[in-house]
């Protein structure tokens, strides 16, 4: 018969913060970004600059929107990053012509070369983390699964507003 009692201590603990899933989520996140700094230095990314690349060259030519809507991100803080982005030369941004009050997202040749070099990363995170293949494959899934409740978390609720 499978004993309770490290449920019941772990709900004895649920205010310690080793027991917060958040914690253990933002911590994980700031190990990950202090991981990658390294590894994007010699390609002149950042980490949030890596993210936007990564979709970009799944699919280029998005509008800003688009580009926030893959990377959870909202215009004002996409924006600046674009902004600098552009001016280091991977991408540009132009006015769609049917509707000038979206903004296309492109790569340059540069952006679209950087690939190459960017190609390498992913290896090198996995080394970094200590984890084989198999089992980043799951955790991402995992964690793309949790993202997914938490959303609809956020659908399913009551609404506040009477």
């Amino acid at each position: 018969m499978p004993s309770t009692r490290p449920a019941t201590q772990a709900r004895a603990n649920w205010l310690h913060l080793d027991q917060q899933l958040c914690f253990a989520l933002y911590s994980s996140s700031l190990a990950m970004t202090k991981i990658y700094k390294p590894l994007l230095a010699p390609l002149g990314l950042t980490y949030p600059q890596y993210l936007a690349m990564l979709v970009l060259w799944e699919r280029d030519g998005l509008t800003v929107s688009e580009l926030g809507e893959r990377l959870f991100l909202d215009s004002g803080t996409l924006t600046p990053l674009l902004k600098r982005m552009e001016a280091s030369g991977w991408l540009k941004r132009e006015r769609a012509t049917a509707d000038e009050r979206r903004v296309i997202v492109s790569l340059t040749a540069e952006g679209r070369t950087l690939r190459q070099k960017a190609k390498r990363v992913p290896l090198q995170l996995a080394e970094a983390t200590r984890c084989g293949v198999d089992e980043l494959a799951s955790l991402t899934q995992r964690l793309q699964q949790l993202r997914a409740q938490l959303l609809g978390a956020d659908e399913d609720a009551p609404s506040k507003a009477h």
